[in-house]
């Protein structure tokens, strides 16, 4: 974030810190105290006091992935290998926020590649996750997103994204629907193959224990 200050919080011997943009929390901070009086609050009741301020910071945190450029993150640690067979990052935690109503949808996504020449350090595969989740997003366009991200930036013979999450949106609102789960799936190259398609699948669905 632009122009962050530090706030730190002493936990039990942890230094816990984290940054936000003191401009952005005031003026987003202004707007809930609107909003809590038009939902029939009163803004200034103690257990209210802070919260414009806790919901600030909190936003700023779900949606920091517009700060951060997911193909550098990927460009940060790629390396030239020899291997060419299928590299699986599976059982990503991912959680996001609906840009239709903000609120969040939550899962898991399961990430593949082939290389090309080139492979990248594993601890990026779920950092390119945050960069697209943390953003107010749909989860067909995040799926989209991460896939031509990692095809983009490592030119690999093929990559398959299949990522399933629960919806808020879905489940406390509207249709009331709590254990419905959407699963959205993208692939390139190689895995436009059946075979190697079928491959992933079985992959991501097994069980090493």
């Amino acid at each position: 974030m632009s122009n962050p200050t530090d706030f730190n919080e002493e936990l039990e011997g942890y230094k816990k810190i984290d940054q936000y943009n003191v401009e952005q929390v005031e003026r987003i901070a202004s707007h809930y105290n609107d909003i809590l009086s038009a939902i029939g609050e009163d803004p200034n009741r103690e257990g209210l006091i802070k919260t414009p301020e806790r919901v600030a910071k909190a936003l700023q945190f779900l949606t920091h992935g517009y700060d951060v450029d997911a193909a550098e993150v990927l460009r940060s640690a790629m390396f030239e290998e020899d291997y060419s067979q299928m590299v699986v990052v599976k059982d990503i935690e991912v959680y996001s926020m609906c840009e239709h109503h903000m609120l969040p949808f939550f899962g898991k996504a399961h990430i593949a590649y082939i290389p090309n020449g080139h492979i990248v350090g594993l601890s990026k595969i779920p950092r390119i996750v945050d960069a697209f989740a943390r953003r107010l997003q749909v989860q067909e366009r995040l799926t989209n997103e991460i896939r031509d991200c990692i095809q983009d930036t490592l030119n690999p013979a093929g990559v398959a994204v299949v990522i399933e999450c629960k919806h808020m949106c879905m489940a406390m609102r509207g249709v009331q629907k709590q254990n419905s789960v959407t699963t959205t799936s993208a692939f390139t190259g190689e895995f436009q193959n059946d075979v190697t398609r079928s491959e992933f699948l079985r992959l991501i669905t097994a069980s090493l224990a």
